[in-house]
């Protein structure tokens, strides 16, 4: 083998190296997702939320609020437990952008859910913005925003009323 085949070679490997990392780190970012949506179904675990948090991350979602920080996200979720009885968190449509060791994503949400102090059956969907950094070599949140296109009764629907 020349030493031209070498280098072409070597060049080979790092490319598909560079591709695989790529590849992984989305998966990586589907699966920090997923974990999310499966800790907020488990009665918005406040401790497994948080841990999937950097210390400085922030969390906002019109009529819910912003909350500053680890801590503060912690306590949100613990709260809102008790509002949300059953709630079952779908991430669709995922756009995912890795930038070295930060990311962002735009995720569909649509969640059926029943609200605590009424027992109502809702819908509720909108838009997840969401950044990702790398901490020794694990993919955590470094900000959740998420926008309602809608929140309504069962009963009504979006179609009669889009907010309750």
């Amino acid at each position: 083998m020349s030493t031209e085949q070498t280098t072409d070679l070597a060049a080979i490997v790092k490319e598909l190296q560079s591709r695989i990392r790529h590849l992984e780190d989305i998966e990586a970012l589907r699966n920090l997702k997923s974990e999310y949506a499966a800790a907020c179904d488990d009665n918005y675990d406040p401790d497994r939320l948080a841990a999937l948090f950097v210390e400085d991350a922030t969390w906002e979602s019109e009529g819910m609020g912003l909350h500053e920080g680890r801590e503060a996200i912690r306590e949100f979720f613990r709260g809102i437990s008790g509002h949300f009885v059953f709630a079952l968190h779908y991430g669709l449509n995922p756009q995912i952008e890795v930038t070295g060791d930060t990311a962002r994503a735009k995720w569909y949400l649509f969640m059926p859910c029943t609200v605590g102090d009424t027992g109502k059956a809702m819908w509720r969907a909108g838009l997840d913005e969401e950044e990702y950094v790398r901490v020794n070599g694990k993919w955590m949140y470094k900000s959740k925003k998420s926008a309602p296109f809608f929140h309504t009764t069962f009963e009504e629907g979006w179609a009669k009323q889009q907010f309750v």
